[in-house]
């Protein structure tokens, strides 16, 4: 189960922080503007191996990402181009992001790449299905809420034991595991909607 599929059942604590962005005169756009930007940020601070930096902006990346939707619905102008936007905007939060961690040679690119092909086809074959006409699909081993959590986990670690683990940096290793569930989970949701075309 990935964390997308929790949002029903802990939505509810989303509500607190984004009466208090709305308060603060930020629309959920805006939200997800600064959700970017800081993924942007992350990035480059992955480049710069400020790995320290690069957790604090994934975090603020993984909360206001979280929060744009909840104030949307407070706002009662929750939509298809709110929506659209806030797609785009997280995958290329998802490739700036991954891009910077391979940068900074915090993982071999060869890993780099496969962790970032698997993020964007897990990404796509959830909204492939509301495409072909079967709601949007959150299902399988790994989602984008799952990825951020996993990086600031990974980061912590690295700042704890920079050396990583026969010889393969710590976000490395978490590249890999992106690749791997990534492409598992793309195939997993393909399954299902294959089954559900009619």
């Amino acid at each position: 189960m990935t964390l997308e599929q929790l949002r029903p059942r802990l939505g509810h604590l989303l509500e607190f922080p984004a009466r208090l962005l709305l308060r603060a005169g930020l629309t959920p756009n805006g939200c997800s503007a600064i959700a970017f930007v800081a993924s942007v940020a992350a990035g480059i601070a992955f480049a710069f191996t400020q790995v320290a930096w690069g957790v604090f902006l994934v975090g603020v990346n993984a909360l206001l990402d979280g929060v744009d939707g909840a104030m949307a619905r407070q706002m009662g102008t929750a939509g298809v181009r709110g929506d659209f936007l806030d797609h785009v905007l997280d995958r290329y939060a998802d490739i700036f992001i991954i891009v910077g961690i391979i940068a900074g040679g915090l993982a071999p690119w060869p890993i780099g790449i496969f962790g970032l092909t698997g993020v964007l086809m897990t990404s796509y074959m959830g909204t492939q299905a509301q495409a072909v006409g079967i709601s949007r699909y959150y299902g399988g081993t790994l989602g984008r809420a799952d990825r951020l959590l996993l990086l600031m986990l990974a980061g912590l670690i690295t700042l704890a034991v920079p050396a990583g683990w026969m010889g393969l940096p710590w976000m490395g290793w978490l590249l890999l595991i992106f690749g791997i569930f990534g492409h598992a989970t793309a195939i997993q949701r393909f399954v299902y909607v294959w089954r559900r075309i009619k």
